[in-house]
């Protein structure tokens, strides 16, 4: 090897020799058992007795694109739906800057202290180009990340309707089978319509902010309708006056929407997350909620509806996947995007000529 080489910056050094002291057995097993992956009935197994590297395990592999993963995935699913629905399930929505993941953080610590089981499904906003997330609520949950009764699942939105996970249906499941007893399920909320997690929760949480105009824009959209309750949140030190005057604007404005299906009228509350002031009113509010909607019998009817919704939602799903993962429309597909560029051919012709294949 010349010197030249030998002073390259790319130059490699030989590798550090494994010490001899070293175990050579002991690291092949690490390395193995980290290989192999526990197959679907050991998953369920520790699943139901609460193992949350289980859970994890679960998740991602619901997560996954992988048909073989996705096979696993229902068979998990199907062994846990005995032992799910037995959650309360809360959507939390609002524009970013409204303090989320402060008050998850705040309402999750409040509901653990009270004797729950709280698992959050944080969903990440994913790029539009770069298809990333940077997955950062464990970090803005410090504390709730560290208790013992609480799971935070922070999930890329990619996307989905409304900014929710794709397969965040499945893993309220999984939690639920692992004895979670509180769900709480965080979207985007960057404007798109919130049916999707409003189609998976019993109550449906809406934070707002106070003198930053959101008020008007908060009656102006249809998020309002879905909404169980508002939480004007950061109403603390000087906001607090103009958090108690959007408290009156949004009583009005719930006053002038049609009377919801479960006979509940939607209620105002304020609340500091960062002082954890109102938290506990939140909770005796979706409390008297679940009474009220648990004896008219709209709990389980909704939760029946919920079920059909999700099975047309995972038929359409499967033919698209069916549809896009097809060899011969993945090849012609290809042929119609280079004939567009072109302007040989129309956006419309193009799918019916392939969706004629």
């Amino acid at each position: 090897m010349s010197k030249k080489n030998q002073s390259s910056a790319l130059h490699e050094q030989k590798g550090v020799s494994e010490p001899e002291t070293t175990n050579k057995s002991a690291v092949r097993s690490i390395k193995e058992k980290r290989q192999t992956q526990p197959s679907s009935d050991e998953l369920v197994k520790d699943i139901l007795n609460g193992n949350m590297t289980a859970l994890s395990r679960a998740i991602t592999l619901v997560e996954s694109t992988n048909p073989e993963h996705l096979k696993k995935a229902s068979d998990i699913i199907q062994h846990c739906l005995p032992h799910a629905n037995n959650s309360v399930r809360i959507g939390i929505t609002g524009v970013p800057g409204v303090g989320k993941s402060t008050f998850i953080e705040a309402f999750g610590s409040y509901l653990t202290s009270n004797g729950k089981r709280v698992a959050v499904l944080a969903v990440d906003p994913s790029s539009s180009l770069s298809r990333g997330s940077i997955l950062g609520d464990k970090t803005r949950m410090e504390d709730l990340v560290k208790d013992e009764n609480a799971f935070i699942r922070p999930s890329p939105s990619g996307t989905s309707l409304g900014g929710v996970a794709r397969k965040s249906r499945e893993t309220i499941i999984l939690c639920e089978a692992a004895g979670f007893d509180t769900v709480l399920i965080e979207t985007v909320g960057v404007g798109q319509s919130e049916t999707a997690v409003h189609s998976m929760v019993d109550f449906f949480l809406l934070l707002k902010l106070a003198g930053a105009g959101d008020e008007l824009q908060g009656i102006k959209r249809g998020i309002m309708e879905m909404a169980d309750a508002i939480v004007i949140n950061k109403a603390d030190g000087d906001n607090l006056k103009n958090a108690k005057s959007a408290k009156v604007e949004f009583n009005r404005a719930l006053h002038m929407y049609p009377v919801k299906e479960s006979g509940w009228q939607p209620k105002v509350l304020l609340a500091s997350a960062l002082k954890n002031e109102g938290i506990s009113e939140i909770w005796e509010l979706i409390d008297s909620y679940l009474k009220e909607v648990k004896d008219n019998n709209y709990f389980d009817k909704n939760r029946k509806e919920q079920n059909k919704y999700w099975l047309l939602q995972s038929i359409e799903d499967r033919l698209k996947s069916d549809f896009y993962n097809n060899p011969t429309i993945k090849k012609e597909l290809k042929n119609q995007l280079h004939l567009i560029e072109k302007g040989k051919t129309s956006p419309f012709a193009a799918a019916e000529l392939l969706l004629s294949l």
